[in-house]
């Protein structure tokens, strides 16, 4: 197994994705769902890693990715002027993909997973909601919804099919690629509402001093990965893709 052979499979899970939602009135205007390939390697690692595998797991981790697909187009909401058609379908995109979700999972009876989905949703949703809140959190609980928002639907996924093992490098990882885009928006003076609420919850203002803290905090997160890297039983190929990835993204 190499890079290939991953990235492969990994545009196939992509594919297959577009193809469960395709419309072609919102592909047209909205353009195809909002995927996140680090996000869907990470759907496929117990694949990658041997693990038992069969279809009715599959279209699991195709719902899993049509869920994310939804909240991704639902979050673009606030970039277009509130009347016009862009966001009009923008938001019928998001919810067309809710409803082929449940259809897919409805269909294969998989109760457990529809309910573990619909839960972290609302876990998700209510981190998101934290940056419209005029509660002061402080920097760590900041961190803990980004976590949340980049990795919750995948771990719930690992829960149903007792893939648990894989969650801590998952959610690790994950982070530290959103912060690392955090960061780099940052430099570019682009930030996102949450970084906004994580600058305010800041005990200093200088901003140099605060990318200094979010840069140790990716430094620290890298760390602890390649210590579970290094302790995990996990396959040597897919500890080494990680790996790069790691250094792909610094």
């Amino acid at each position: 197994m190499d890079t290939s052979y991953i990235e492969k499979h990994i545009e196939q899970l992509k594919n297959d994705i577009y193809q469960k939602v395709h419309h072609k009135t919102l592909v047209k205007y909205t353009g195809n769902p909002l995927v996140d390939e680090n996000q869907l390697f990470y759907l496929l690692l117990p694949f990658f890693n041997g693990e038992f595998w069969n279809d009715d797991i599959y279209k699991g981790i195709i719902a899993v990715g049509i869920v994310q697909a939804s909240l991704a187009k639902h979050n673009l909401v606030d970039e277009y002027n509130a009347t016009t058609k862009e966001q009009q379908l923008t938001v019928l995109s998001g919810d067309y993909y809710s409803g082929r979700y449940y259809e897919i999972l409805a269909k294969s009876g998989n109760i457990s997973l529809i309910r573990q989905l619909s839960e972290s949703v609302i876990l998700r949703s209510e981190h998101e909601v934290r940056v419209y809140e005029p509660i002061p959190y402080a920097i760590d609980d900041w961190f803990e919804s980004l976590s949340v928002i980049e990795s919750e639907c995948i771990s719930r996924f690992y829960q149903i099919y007792n893939f648990n093992k894989y969650a801590k490098i998952m959610q690790h990882h994950l982070l530290i690629l959103r912060l690392q885009n955090e960061l780099l928006n940052y430099r570019k003076g682009n930030s996102s509402l949450i970084l906004q609420k994580m600058i305010e919850s800041f005990e200093s203002g200088n901003s140099i001093q605060f990318e200094q803290m979010l840069q140790t905090k990716i430094d620290e997160l890298i760390h602890q990965l390649q210590e579970l890297l290094r302790i995990s039983s996990m396959k040597a190929e897919l500890k080494q893709y990680i790996a790069e990835q790691l250094i792909r993204e610094s």
